[in-house]
């Protein structure tokens, strides 16, 4: 809709990677605020979302394009081209939670208690992220005649999943930071996390034009949906179990 805001010179600051950086330093300032509550050292969790941002990016970048390896093999330049869009969630979340960990361990931190201490401002970060998809014209919806927002890029009416997106991933962060605030087992938010984001992301899926089916009519990242929502609750029943023996 938007892809650019502003040009200062020779530079285009482009609203998808504006947005990225303003999910970033609101991630970043609350896990901080958090961490001073919960008498663990700032500095390192500012520098562990530094490093998930980074990770994060780089694998949802590699992941996008594996999945569509024939495009960029006859597009070369476009690997290039964040501003257009083509990162995955499922990359960033292996190579970005693999580096986080990575980095936890070498501080000699618990990692599920880290973990549990960002993952409702990661999810609140996304939904700031979502906004750029929405000025960026990607991650689109289906045509419709009914309610929709014409995008310009695609010059059609489509439905906003990125905004339902949006919406719900605000909600996930709602009661993931209710979940924070009272007694909880060590896990339990960054697996609630999984598992909400999961279900959101299965039936947002329905609504959107650019994942074909990958099998038994449901895409590819529908089916990463399903592993993740049951590990997640496997996880979740396991830990409530212990809990009550």
């Amino acid at each position: 809709m938007y892809t650019e805001i502003c040009k200062i010179g020779p530079f285009t600051i482009f609203s998808y990677g504006l947005m990225l950086v303003i999910a970033f330093l609101v991630a970043t300032y609350l896990s901080t605020k958090q961490a001073k509550k919960e008498k663990i050292n700032p500095e390192i969790i500012s520098n562990l979302l530094f490093i998930a941002f980074i990770s994060g990016i780089a694998g949802a970048r590699i992941f996008y394009i594996s999945y569509n390896l024939s495009f960029y093999l006859k597009n070369p330049l476009e690997i290039l081209m964040f501003q257009h869009g083509g990162m995955s969630w499922f990359g960033g979340l292996i190579l970005g939670l693999s580096a986080s960990i990575f980095y936890i361990k070498k501080k000699g931190l618990s990692i599920y208690k880290i973990l549990d201490l960002i993952i409702p401002f990661v999810a609140l970060a996304q939904a700031i992220g979502r906004i750029g998809c929405l000025l960026n014209g990607c991650c689109f919806g289906r045509e419709t005649s009914g309610f929709g927002l014409y995008f310009p890029v695609h010059d059609a009416v489509l439905i906003p999943t990125q905004i339902y997106s949006s919406f719900l991933l605000v909600i996930i962060f709602i009661v993931l930071r209710f979940l924070q605030e009272r007694p909880h087992k060590s896990g339990e938010i960054f697996f609630s996390y999984l598992l909400l984001y999961s279900l959101k992301r299965f039936f947002i899926e329905f609504w959107r034009a650019d994942n074909p089916a990958f099998w038994l009519g449901l895409t590819l990242f529908q089916l990463l949906c399903v592993l993740m929502f049951v590990i997640a609750l496997v996880k979740l029943i396991s830990m409530k179990q212990h809990h009550n023996t």
